[in-house]
């Protein structure tokens, strides 16, 4: 632990009454840690019951706090030397200005943090905040249907064992001030007829699209999870035997960080004009484009360090109750300590990750040096893998399949001649021009 408080940590040796002002000033701010259990000095005295504290925490923040900061906090325990702390994570809200509820809009219920401590927010930059913030999210855009069904989220929350009660819609602010469903319950209905796309192109560029899929009429997290499960199956593994009879395996790109990047576009895309995620597959890269830039107040430094800022507080509250989300801000520095800062471009409308295919295995690729891909589904012999890809792209040539394979070329076209002599593959037509026939 840091051995002094800073803008971004704060140590309390009890949950005391002078939490929520800690907690809005970091919600005004660039977000922070509040330590409870340690002293100023950053020792720790640890606490007497961390769950009865952690409860306390939840219910204090859901409460006390206005607007809502569902979805802008976490809290997790750490031991040292057997004494228990309890930290509050909280991200920078993107609804300012975040006032004690009791307190109000005022000098006494807004605060900011300044170096290590906490101080009233000026009135003038409470008025113009107040004046500045959006009321066109979609929280309190009313749904364009209400006749609105949760079966799918409703079973989500049922395999984490967190089943929803009748009063889900409200604790999940799925509700307009008025009482009707909003832009959020839409997304995660059953029948809410948006569309995400994925792309597949045979090349490295769009002259070639041979495959489309439109994940719709689904809740938002059932088409995220189609999408992760198509981008298994392209994201093939490599394996290499080698020395001492041990064998390397390897994704195309890394499993947690694309995972990470699509999560991401999901939760941070823009969708006040029901713009979704696209999701494109290259025959060198997967890109993944999600819309509406980077959240006002947050600085693309920020943004690569990992400050959390999150678009949608509604959408990241239900992330992390089903846990595809493990802590506030851990997504980016994932991708950009594996990766780089370069894989991830951001624009004024479009953040858009590119990760490129690793193919190097270290060695020649020879079937007699046991180099072979397999697909995530299982397929183990190169014939099965020769038929899957002929499958997506009927058109695909030889080379092609040897460069996807990383096989060599006469290795392709003999397990071409096999499946041809067993009934199992015909060309149709011409070496140019023509087309594979599955049979």
């Amino acid at each position: 632990m840091a051995k002094t408080e800073t803008n971004r940590i704060e140590y309390k040796e009890m949950l005391n009454d002078k939490f929520e002002k800690t907690v809005v000033a970091f919600l005004n701010s660039d977000g922070g840690d509040i330590f409870i259990g340690a002293l100023d000095d950053g020792s720790v005295v640890g606490v007497p019951n961390p769950d009865a504290i952690q409860l306390k925490i939840a219910d204090r923040l859901k409460n006390n706090i206005c607007p809502s900061v569902m979805g802008l906090f976490d809290i997790i325990t750490e031991t040292h030397d057997g004494k228990t702390v309890v930290i509050v994570n909280l991200a920078s809200g993107s609804e300012k200005p975040y006032c004690i509820k009791q307190k109000g809009y005022s000098e006494s219920g807004c605060f900011i943090r300044i170096g290590s401590s906490s101080q009233p927010m000026p009135q003038a930059m409470i008025d113009k905040l107040l004046a500045k913030r959006h009321h066109l999210s979609i929280a309190n855009m009313p749904s364009r249907h209400q006749d609105l069904e949760f079966k799918q989220l409703k079973l989500y929350y049922g395999l984490k064992d967190k089943p929803l009660n009748d009063n889900f819609a409200r604790t999940l602010d799925f509700l307009t001030p008025d009482g009707k469903y909003n832009m959020v319950a839409f997304l995660f209905a059953d029948n809410n007829n948006i569309s995400v796309r994925l792309g597949k192109y045979s090349g490295k560029d769009k002259l070639d699209l041979i495959e489309r899929e439109d994940y719709k009429d689904c809740c938002l997290i059932t088409a995220m999870q189609k999408i992760i499960d198509r981008i298994d199956i392209e994201n093939i593994t490599q394996s290499r035997k080698r020395p001492m009879n041990t064998r390397l395996d390897k994704n195309l790109v890394d499993k947690n960080v694309i995972h990470e990047v699509i999560i991401n576009a999901f939760a941070h895309n823009d969708y006040s004009r029901l713009d979704t995620p696209i999701f494109q597959i290259y025959s060198d890269r997967f890109e993944v484009t999600s819309f509406g830039g980077l959240v006002d107040g947050l600085t693309l430094e920020k943004f690569y360090e990992g400050t959390s800022m999150p678009r949608n507080r509604e959408i990241m509250r239900i992330f992390k109750d089903l846990e595809f989300v493990e802590q506030l801000g851990s997504g980016t520095p994932k991708i950009v300590g594996k990766y780089g800062r370069e894989v991830i471009s951001v624009s004024e409308s479009v953040v858009q990750a590119t990760l490129m295919f690793d193919r190097d295995m270290g060695g020649k690729s020879s079937e007699k040096s046991g180099m072979k891909s397999g697909m995530k589904s299982g397929m183990k012999s190169t014939a099965d893998n020769v038929l899957e890809l002929i499958r997506n792209n009927n058109s695909i040539s030889i080379s092609g399949i040897s460069e996807k394979l990383n096989i060599t070329r006469s290795t392709i076209q003999k397990h071409i001649e096999k499946l041809k002599a067993n009934g199992l593959l015909e060309r149709v037509g011409a070496d140019k021009g023509g087309y594979w026939k599955v049979i």
